[in-house]
């Protein structure tokens, strides 16, 4: 649908007020200008020099333009209807164009006072862009109104529908780039629309603007038909709007009309559904931009094209520094936006266009949402405890770890029915966190089966996010935890490194935040539980077999990263109330869902977790009260898996060997195993070796790949003592024991271990080395035979 220039003006905007707008916009393109290029003499009063100019060169400048275009219009619309408004920039590049507005309405400089509304401020603000000391040339944290950086492109339309859900009043406009478009993230985010509840949520305008370029290419959107492409997003649900052209006078009277049309539109479905209490899926408005690439820039440069071209996206200009010809362009470029119209002597913006500028919370840079901390309220939450499991004796019941916490999830849920959310791709049930449906279900706004009455768990009220598209999940919970509230994603562990990227992009923002951006509220912790674990794939296979997602958490700042494997379930219940009341980290926690074994109580948990590693005395036997008790070996485990097949390990050494001292150790924070220098977490040597003996052979069973447990202990004392053992990929179509055979993190390889370190074992223990290994060859043999393990080794319980 296109609104063109012969037709009605229904909202009757003034010729005089569209050039107001075209005069802020000017301004805006001439402080965009100055960032990507200049250091000094932001006036451009005296002539231009070499050194005024950046050494960096950057070619910016290509999505600025639009930016700041649809920036000013929202602007207007903000101050006519007391919008509610924050403006998401997908854009990777395309910091110029929301930094200049947010600059004019007077936010960054209340932020940061020596970027003054004046010459002298202009220059700061110039000579920062993209310069060392200074920001980066994305929307990154030190942006104010930014929740989205753009570092890499993807995720700005799930991050844009996280920040609506729960957010009634607030309209989220999503500047979507076509390069960006291209991305598999941005593909299936279209598809959020199905759960966007207008009666609860608020509501999210995307705009793709159609510029036609990426670096060095031109984008697939922006070369197949308008019926095509309005057809396209007339397939995801979405009612197109399309505002197209160069000429800035044409493009301000359509954008205008257009996006007060799309912005009435809004209301109109919101009234509608808060009025009648029903919510049916609407086709939400959309804005399909397209303007040239590089607009109001030089139309060409050294008889290359470059408005409207891929040039636009490079350092058009490169020789500045020794090209007089260059500077010159530059000169004749940024005066001709007329800047001695638009800031007064003194470089400030003048009253007349000051005055289009929102005032207060209501501008877009100044936001709450936008600093989503300052609007953070702490759960309200049950007490862990209350769903402790029974464990009698350790070792001796087994339990669903997951589905005990899903419990505690569910009524976190019941006391925080507007500010938290479930997320995760279809594995709700399979994760066994099902009993969470008992008081919210999974929201649903697409069609609705008769059938569906039966299990399906479906309603619009739901607040059990899921959708087979990790990278939507988490752009989802990473919007809703950045405009304050809080939630909880789980995934299958082996598929966690769909959103490695993601999770990287987060990271980083939180670290920025936390160490050079004060000014930002801490927000809710990203809490990741992965399941279904890599040793409990009995007939996915080799596929769904993979550890590896933590790995690319310990590469990240430790002062924003933390990883968990509680062994049972009430370990299990302390951390996840732990994690969901921390603020500024990602919290990764590894939990198996099927049964397993369970060893503490709830106050030995409380005190194991808190601690994040320790000795279990009741599988040990080296405390035998006479000096010195000093172990022969120390068996150590972390992970629910390998702590179970430690712990049957160290049964049959005290069964073989009654004199031998065997000292067990579980690891729940693995961040304990680093240097205290390295992890605030971390031990110091003195306690590492207290606990490990600074010279006793270690036995070490990991949970997943076993160099990364020697990657943290690299500066501990004797590595060469520190024998780990954890997947190798070695797997396929495998029973629990088989598979862990095959990494030898099975009992009978550990005693092994067992007896190849410990010097007084060796040789005189051969005859036991001997029945482990026909141990291992009967337990291969029967699950080949049978397909199962050995009952006695399903059945297992701890003996002492």
């Amino acid at each position: 649908m296109v609104i063109t220039p012969e037709s009605s003006n229904p909202y009757s905007i003034q010729q005089e007020e569209l050039q107001k707008i075209d005069a802020y916009w000017r301004a805006c393109n001439y402080l965009a200008a100055g960032m990507i290029y200049l250091r000094s003499n932001p006036l451009l009063k005296e002539p231009l020099q070499p050194d005024h100019v950046k050494n960096r060169l950057l070619g910016h400048w290509g999505s600025s333009p639009g930016l700041s275009f649809v920036y000013v219009h929202l602007n207007r619309l903000i101050k006519k209807y007391d919008l509610n408004a924050i403006y998401l920039a997908g854009p990777g590049h395309g910091a110029p164009g929301v930094l200049a507005p947010v600059y004019l309405e007077g936010t960054y400089s209340e932020i940061y006072p020596n970027m003054s509304e004046d010459e002298e401020g202009m220059r700061r603000f110039f000579k920062q862009f993209s310069f060392p000391g200074g920001i980066g040339s994305h929307c990154t944290p030190e942006t104010p109104g930014s929740i989205h950086e753009g570092g890499e492109l993807g995720y700005s339309l799930s991050h844009a529908y996280g920040a609506a859900f729960d957010n009634p009043d607030l309209l989220v406009t999503v500047m979507v780039g076509d390069g960006e478009a291209e991305t598999g993230p941005l593909a299936t985010a279209w598809h959020s629309n199905k759960f966007l509840n207008p009666i609860r949520d608020g509501a999210v305008l995307p705009i793709l603007h159609l510029n036609g370029y990426k670096i060095a290419n031109p984008t697939i959107l922006s070369r197949i038909s308008r019926e095509e492409l309005e057809d396209l997003f007339k397939g995801y649900g979405y009612t197109p709007y399309v505002v197209e052209g160069e000429d800035p006078t044409t493009m301000h009277h359509l954008m205008a009309n257009t996006l007060e049309h799309c912005v009435n539109e809004i209301h109109a479905i919101q009234e509608e559904a808060r009025r009648s209490g029903v919510a049916k899926r609407p086709r939400w408005p959309m804005i399909i931009l397209r303007t040239p690439k590089g607009w109001t820039g030089p139309k060409e440069v050294d008889g290359h094209k470059v408005e409207g071209f891929w040039r636009s996206h490079q350092v058009p200009m490169g020789g500045l520094h020794h090209n007089p010809e260059h500077l010159q362009m530059l000169v004749d470029w940024m005066k001709g936006y007329e800047p001695e119209e638009l800031f007064d002597e003194k470089g400030r913006l003048i009253p007349e266009l000051k005055a289009l500028s929102p005032t207060g919370h209501r501008r877009m840079g100044a936001n709450p949402h936008a600093n989503g901390g300052v609007l953070r309220k702490k759960l309200k939450m049950p007490d862990f405890r209350d769903y402790a499991v029974d464990i009698g004796r350790p070792g001796s019941i087994e339990m669903e770890n997951t589905k005990v916490m899903a419990y505690f999830l569910r009524d976190v849920m019941r006391n925080n029915m507007t500010n938290f959310r479930l997320f995760g791709p279809d594995e709700t049930a399979s994760n066994r966190l099902h009993p969470v449906y008992e008081v919210t279900k999974k929201t649903w706004l697409a069609d609705f089966l008769p059938e569906d009455e039966d299990g399906s768990e479906l309603s619009p009220d739901g607040r059990v996010m899921e959708m087979l598209s990790e990278h939507t999940l988490e752009g989802w919970l990473e919007g809703y935890l950045l405009t304050g509230r809080h939630g909880f994603f789980h995934t299958y562990e082996a598929f966690a490194h769909v959103i490695d990227s993601m999770f990287n992009q987060h990271a980083k923002w939180l670290d920025i935040c936390k160490k050079e951006v004060p000014w930002r509220a801490p927000i809710s912790s990203l809490n990741i539980l992965l399941s279904s674990v890599v040793w409990r794939q009995d007939h996915n296979g080799f596929s769904h077999q993979d550890p590896g997602f933590v790995d690319l958490v310990t590469n990240k700042s430790a002062d924003v990263v933390r990883v968990y494997f509680p062994p049972d379930a009430n370990c299990l219940l302390s951390v996840a109330d732990h994690c969901l009341r921390s603020t500024d980290y990602v919290n990764v926690i590894v939990a198996d869902k099927q049964s397993h074994l369970q060893y503490l109580t709830m106050e030995e948990a409380v005190k194991h977790c808190t601690k994040g590693i320790g000795i279990w005395e009741w599988a040990s036997n080296d405390d035998c009260g006479k000096e010195p008790d000093i172990p022969d070996v120390v068996m150590a485990s972390c992970g629910d898996i390998p702590t179970r097949e430690a712990l049957a390990a160290t049964a049959i050494l005290r069964e073989e060997f009654p004199d031998l001292k065997v000292r067990f150790i579980n690891v729940v924070d693995l961040f304990k195993l680093q240097s205290e220098g390295e992890h605030p977490h971390g031990l110091s040597n003195r306690d590492f070796d207290t606990l490990f003996t600074p010279d006793k052979p270690v036995v070490f069973n990991f949970h997943g790949y076993p160099w990364l447990i020697h990657k943290l202990v690299y500066r501990r004392t004797n590595q060469d003592r520190i024998h780990v053992r954890g997947y190798k990929e070695e797997g396929n179509i495998n029973t629990p024991l088989e598979l862990a055979i095959h990494n030898q993190i099975d009992r009978f390889n550990l005693v092994i271990d067992v007896i190849n370190y410990v010097p007084k074992l060796r040789s005189a223990a051969a005859y036991v080395k001997e029945r482990m290994k026909n141990e291992i060859i009967d337990h291969l043999h029967y699950a080949y035979d049978h397909g199962i393990d050995k009952p006695e080794m399903v059945h297992w319980k701890w003996p002492y």
